[in-house]
């Protein structure tokens, strides 16, 4: 396997951290990565642990305010502030995959940013993975909270409104525990202003999403707190691809590539990839 990595400019000329996993032989398909709110694409190696062995390229990048790239924490001007370094970085990816079949996984916010994005950008696409996508927030997100991120939103819009509750993310204690002492994980509160512009999508995807046709796999853990699990379903209804198909594991939590069942998760998408390569 071979890593590289490297910067390009995004929104607002913010350095833009990318990676990219390589198999040693030939490349038969393309992963896009799209992480979530408050993470980093570090946090998929057990997605690139289980593709690129079987020769699968596996790209993602930080969103701004994330991770290994520039801005402030957890904090956006707008919503096309991920959108926007998204679309540069995939006409990237093409550009050194010429030809390949081209995939994107989108989790959490990573899956509302890629819904959103394949509303406008489908072309050279060959289908996507949305795994427990942002369509309806979750439990853990009252509406009172919601309510006080508009409007600080508007007059105070890096203030701190919620922090995530990392006990929801997975069940298996090693991944609370890493994601814990991970310090490219943002363990502070999202700000009201990323908090308005992910309800603000989610607000506008179901009116957009009939633009999306490609094949579309939808993975949902049924005890997700942090998204509504019925939200993968409703997305689904909502698109007009006549190839869907939604997964839910009832058992599982939000991340369901890092829960003990994993292997299961991981090998559901395969299957459903190699079917559409």
């Amino acid at each position: 396997m071979k890593h590289e990595e490297g910067y390009f400019d995004g929104a607002h000329g913010v350095k833009t951290y990318w990676a990219a996993w390589l198999p040693d032989g030939e490349v038969k398909a393309v992963l896009v990565v799209v992480h979530g709110v408050a993470e980093h694409i570090g946090r998929y190696m057990n997605v690139v642990n289980h593709f690129v062995p079987k020769g699968y390229a596996v790209y993602g990048l930080d969103h701004h305010g994330h991770g290994k790239t520039g801005g402030v924490r957890a904090f956006v001007e707008s919503f096309d502030d991920v959108l926007g370094p998204l679309k540069t970085y995939v006409n990237m990816v093409k550009g050194w995959q010429p030809g390949k079949p081209l995939f994107m996984i989108g989790h959490s916010m990573g899956g509302l940013i890629t819904a959103t994005y394949l509303t406008e950008n489908q072309a050279g696409l060959k289908g996507a993975v949305l795994s427990g996508p942002l369509v309806k927030f979750g439990s853990d997100i009252t509406p009172a909270v919601i309510a006080i991120g508009k409007i600080l939103s508007v007059i105070v819009p890096k203030a701190g409104i919620m922090a995530l509750d990392l006990t929801s993310i997975s069940k298996d204690p090693a991944v609370i525990k890493a994601s814990a002492e991970d310090p490219l994980v943002w363990h502070g509160k999202i700000t009201a202003r990323l908090g308005a512009s992910m309800l603000g999508a989610v607000q506008a995807l179901p009116q957009k999403a009939a633009n999306i046709s490609l094949p579309v796999l939808f993975v949902q853990g049924g005890k997700d707190r942090l998204v509504e699990p019925s939200g993968a379903e409703f997305l689904a209804g909502k698109i007009s691809s006549k190839d869907k198909t939604v997964k839910v594991y009832p058992g599982l939590f939000h991340e369901v590539f890092n829960e003990p069942e994993r292997e299961m998760v991981l090998g559901d998408v395969e299957t459903w990839l190699e079917k559409h390569l």
